[in-house]
């Protein structure tokens, strides 16, 4: 397991690069340029607002400051984390089949393909993370939680990351993981309690624990964690830390390792 992440440390300035040039690539040609990682998230709080916010009046909690209630606030601090799980997945499928040309020309550690996703959707997230918190603070709602999302965030990636490996390896060799992990993020993203309140889940439903099966959801522990600390202004509980932490590190290593167990083939594949 070692050799290679020493491996991809060693090309850490290729996967660097990579990453710039996702991010140059990404708006390229477009007269508003980066203005969409703006305008594309805003979009989508507005349009889930208006909809379970005014259409379907889902009230969220009163927030940390026990004055403000405001659902697409209480809906962004939702979004930051499933638009980074969203985007590093999808992402890494369609670079790492877009590589051949280049895994076959240089030598590069495969790995380093959905590491590059990684590093160009931190900067996207740290974007609609800094916009949160500057519109919590203007509006009276700010407190020191705010400095542990970068915690956070690093779990995420590491969760993410080792999804992400799966899941651009198997599409090299099937290409129907594509199509199947497309619908499965629509259901995963109903699964998560993003768009609604966790206690509007019944604890049981056709003779199942849902609520728990809910909140066993690493997605849903992440979404709960991110509202804890910028919505609610409150430390997330240890047992949340906890089973973060765990299902990130897990998620990376078993990842990883499925990962090189095939990666050596990937090349006469793409």
């Amino acid at each position: 397991m070692l050799a290679p992440v020493t491996e991809v440390w060693d090309h850490r300035s290729i996967v660097r690069n990579l990453a710039q040039r996702e991010l140059k690539s990404q708006y390229k040609k477009s007269v508003l340029g980066w203005l969409w990682s703006l305008l594309n998230p805003a979009s989508t709080i507005l349009i889930y607002s208006l909809v379970f916010g005014v259409f379907l009046r889902v009230k969220p909690p009163v927030a940390g400051n026990g004055e403000l209630q405001n659902f697409a606030l209480y809906l962004f601090a939702a979004l930051i984390i499933w638009n980074f799980f969203s985007g590093v997945i999808t992402g890494s499928i369609i670079a790492m089949t877009a590589a051949g040309p280049l895994i076959r020309k240089v030598y590069l550690p495969p790995e380093c393909i959905p590491f590059s996703i990684v590093l160009s959707s931190v900067l996207q997230t740290a974007i609609e993370a800094s916009i949160l918190a500057a519109i919590m603070i203007v509006l009276g709602n700010a407190s020191w939680t705010f400095l542990l999302f970068p915690f956070l965030l690093l779990l995420l990636m590491m969760f993410t990351t080792g999804i992400g490996l799966v899941a651009s390896m198997l599409n090299v060799y099937y290409r129907d993981v594509g199509y199947l992990v497309t619908i499965s993020l629509t259901f995963l993203f109903y699964a998560t309690p993003i768009i609604y309140t966790i206690n509007l889940i019944p604890k049981e439903a056709w003779g199942l624990p849902m609520r728990d099966l809910i909140e066993a959801n690493p997605l849903t522990q992440f979404v709960l964690a991110s509202r804890d600390v910028f919505y609610l202004l409150e430390v997330p509980s240890l047992d949340r830390w906890a089973y973060l932490i765990a299902t990130s590190v897990g998620a990376l290593a078993l990842g990883w390792w499925i990962f090189s167990r095939r990666s050596g083939e990937l090349a006469e594949e793409l």
